[in-house]
């Protein structure tokens, strides 16, 4: 037996729609097909589209793991990173929506709210909070970004797509990007997501010697 329509209901039948097909599939009507209901009576639960963004975008939130307070500073910040760009691996629609709403839901606010916190928590002053917060997002959102863009998925797709830059005539025009190719995406084990782990260690490191300096002034 079917659950009664809900605004819970409601707004996890939109994310499951824009999961399917993308922020665009998403549409009142969409949603209506997909809940087995008359659009109408989705806004009995619902306002408009923008309402259901609003709450789509607070459930991504919650799906992201929190930093704990008691945790040391980098390693609840490197697993919020880690877990945020799980989440939008899976909702990759999210990337253009999470930062744009203007009615952020309790699960938004929490989730920033407590990043700050560990942040002001380990002796950054706000400014400082302010930029690193900045720093890590743009981060990890730009390579949830490059990695739903790239033309491949798993080794055996990259050596079809990266192999054929190998030729003669590519080395002579290209020869950085084939020594790059061969002695690096070409060997075993290679994988683009290891180099997440990389740009993370760079930034945190770059924060913690930022604030070092920071608090000897």
């Amino acid at each position: 037996m079917m659950a009664p329509l809900s605004r819970e209901r409601v707004l996890h039948g939109a994310l499951a729609v824009a999961d399917a097909g993308g922020i665009g599939s998403l549409t009142i009507r969409s949603l209506a097909q997909a809940l087995g209901v008359k659009p109408m009576s989705v806004y009995h639960h619902v306002a408009n589209k923008d309402e259901i963004l609003d709450g789509i975008v607070d459930l991504v939130f919650q799906e992201i793991e929190l930093p704990s307070a008691d945790g040391d500073w980098r390693s609840e910040l490197r697993r919020r990173a880690e877990s945020a760009r799980r989440v939008l691996r899976r909702h990759p629609w999210a990337l253009g929506l999470l930062e744009s709403r203007t009615t952020p839901g309790p699960a938004t606010l929490r989730h920033h709210n407590a990043v700050l916190g560990i942040l002001r928590g380990a002796g950054f002053s706000v400014r400082m909070a302010a930029h690193a917060y900045a720093l890590l997002d743009s981060y990890v959102y730009g390579f949830a970004l490059q990695e739903t863009t790239l033309p491949f998925d798993g080794p055996q797709s990259v050596t079809d797509v990266v192999e054929p830059m190998t030729q003669q005539d590519f080395a002579d025009a290209y020869p950085h990007l084939v020594e790059m190719a061969t002695e690096h995406v070409l060997k075993p084990g290679y994988d683009f997501g290891d180099e997440f782990d990389f740009g993370l260690d760079v930034i945190l490191d770059a924060l913690a010697q930022k604030q070092a300096l920071t608090q000897k002034k």
